[in-house]
């Protein structure tokens, strides 16, 4: 009897109104949001934008292509006249074998890049490097990136240290999920200086989010990632945010003699 009333209640909401329980069934009321997600998650203070590269190098022609890249990527570093600055640049151990990963850091954002892009193409050594390279890879990709508000900015540091960087495909929606809870997360993982930095795409593969971290070895990063459970809150974090995940990706990476990140 109270399926039938139940029923009947429906039939009759779908027989006076507009807004009929059928029509319900496909529209769904969203809240209404102001900002983009990148505007809430990223810093405010500055305005850099990253990009991150991943060359897979012919086994055979590894070692030349790090010289190349010793000699050449620290000119464009260090050229005053390019808004941009080489974060990083590695081989990584564990993982995908025989690959590059370079990290650059662009202040001014989206026309900075576009100012260096222009200003490498009447770039010599730029061109020849890059015709050298290309004999070199097998493949390669890129995105660009934001860095997470709660994160260090990634600065200099000596060595020797190995760099982890953690790779997440996240599900689509649920960045600011993510965001939220990894902006009270990040305390647990300071204690040691692990932290390097942490950032979201914008162009490339979406809803990916990459946490680069550095460590003295790698029992010095088993250590270090056991302590952050004794820390109350960190096993909720965990809990809460692996859902969220729909791959996840680990690299060991080793800096090259050219990186800043030592």
């Amino acid at each position: 009897h109270i399926e039938t009333n139940q029923f009947l209640n429906i039939s009759h909401t779908a027989a006076g109104g507009k807004d009929s329980w059928f029509k319900s069934l496909f529209v769904r009321k969203v809240d209404p949001r102001k900002d983009a997600h990148s505007h809430l998650l990223a810093k405010k203070e500055d305005n850099n934008l990253y990009k991150i590269q991943f060359h897979n190098v012919k086994p055979e022609c590894l070692e030349a292509y790090n010289k190349l890249c010793d000699e050449v990527l620290p000119s464009i570093h260090a050229e005053q006249n390019y808004p941009c600055e080489l974060v990083g640049t590695w081989n990584t151990w564990y993982g995908e074998q025989d690959q590059a990963v370079h990290l650059w850091r662009y202040r001014g954002g989206y026309p900075a890049l576009t100012e260096v892009m222009n200003k490498l193409k009447n770039n010599k050594d730029f061109l020849e490097y890059r015709k050298e390279r290309g004999k070199m890879l097998l493949s390669r990709r890129n995105q660009l990136l934001l860095e997470f508000s709660f994160w260090n900015e990634p600065v200099p540091r000596d060595g020797p240290n190995i760099y982890e960087l953690r790779s997440y495909q996240l599900r689509p929606g649920t960045m600011i999920e993510w965001g939220n809870y990894w902006a009270r997360a990040i305390s647990y993982r300071q204690h040691n200086r692990e932290a390097v930095g942490g950032f979201f795409s914008q162009i490339g593969d979406l809803y990916m989010v990459h946490h680069l971290w550095a460590y003295k070895d790698l029992q010095s990063r088993e250590d270090t990632r056991n302590a952050a459970w004794q820390h109350e809150g960190w096993d909720e974090v965990v809990y809460y945010t692996v859902p969220l995940i729909q791959h996840m990706e680990s690299r060991i990476m080793i800096p090259l003699k050219a990186s800043p990140l030592q």
